[in-house]
């Protein structure tokens, strides 16, 4: 099969042995591959493989299942980026009703992080205010749509008038370009304070999104672009009585990612269906032009998704 393998920093189209499947595993014929960060940082050898799982890169697939001939999108540990994947079954759903698999491809990363991180850790209930950093980005442009759809109120970060209002148009109630706004200023104006931050910038956007923190508050870190030490005032968590918590996906067992699975096909899969959910694809590359999506990814004009397709 063709395959993308990293070397040197820098991604090769290969030629591999298609893989095979172990207990309590599947096939994949990959039709697509969805692009995240956690690729570029594996491609950077910031964010190697865990124990036991391919170098190949690529968290998240759609294509057909060989062993029954059902479309289906998966959430992986790695492996995406080739025409055949394994997956473990209960990582796997099946392709929303609607969907192509380009866009099947860009949901499985998002959502069990954003289900996982606002609604799980994050506790995220109806007619509470969400403020997600990032708002443009495919994680962004998944939570807007997934916190709208369960009844809360999102405000959004974003850096720039087009993003931001690409954001409103997903549903963002209030999306605050940060390269010229003060988004603490901003909130505060605009209502006061929030509930949940999902957080994928660190750095002092941290002791900031503190700040606006209601009472109770939860405070949910994903990744830190900008940093991941940061000064937040003490006095103020216990004040509060804030939560901060934050999470990893990958190296989690296949036990806890499977009961997300099915958390995620019973309450988010309808939405999908229904039309409340949709993933925003940005743009899509084929296969053999992987690093073309990275350096897309890394200038960050995308507002969505990127994908990778196996088929022209």
């Amino acid at each position: 099969m063709r395959a993308i393998e990293i070397r040197d920093n820098t991604l090769h189209l290969t030629e591999r042995p298609v893989p095979k499947p172990g207990p309590g595993e599947v096939l994949v014929r990959v039709r697509a591959a969805g692009v995240n960060r956690p690729d570029i940082l594996q491609r950077r050898g910031k964010y190697p493989p865990p124990p036991g799982i391919t170098d190949i890169p690529g968290l998240e697939v759609a294509g057909i299942r060989e062993d029954t001939g059902e479309e289906i999108c998966a959430l992986l540990a790695g492996g995406g980026y080739a025409e055949y994947a394994i997956a473990p079954e209960g990582q796997c759903l099946p392709v929303p009703k609607g969907l192509s698999m380009t866009e099947a491809a860009a949901l499985p990363e998002t959502v069990f992080t954003v289900w996982n991180n606002l609604f799980l850790r994050g506790g995220l209930k109806t007619g509470e205010t969400a403020l997600i950093h990032g708002g443009a980005s495919g994680i962004g442009t998944t939570a807007i749509q997934m916190a709208k759809a369960f009844g809360a109120r999102v405000i959004v970060t974003a850096g720039s008038a087009e993003k931001c209002e690409t954001c409103r148009k997903l549903g963002a109630d209030l999306a605050i370009n940060y390269k010229n706004s003060d988004f603490a200023s901003e909130i505060k104006k605009f209502g006061g304070g929030v509930d949940v931050v999902l957080d994928m910038i660190g750095g002092d956007y941290v002791s900031r999104s503190i700040e606006i923190l209601n009472a109770d508050g939860r405070f949910v870190s994903i990744a830190y672009l900008n940093g991941a030490v940061a000064e937040i005032n003490i006095a103020q968590v216990m004040q509060k009585r804030l939560t901060l918590t934050g999470s990893t996906l990958r190296a989690r067992p296949v036990a806890e990612k499977a009961a997300l699975a099915r958390d995620i096909k019973e309450k988010v899969w309808p939405l999908i269906e229904a039309g409340k959910i949709r993933p925003v694809i940005f743009q899509t590359f084929p296969l053999a032009e992987a690093a073309a999506s990275h350096e897309t990814l890394e200038k960050g004009d995308h507002v969505g998704k990127i994908v990778l397709t196996t088929v022209s």
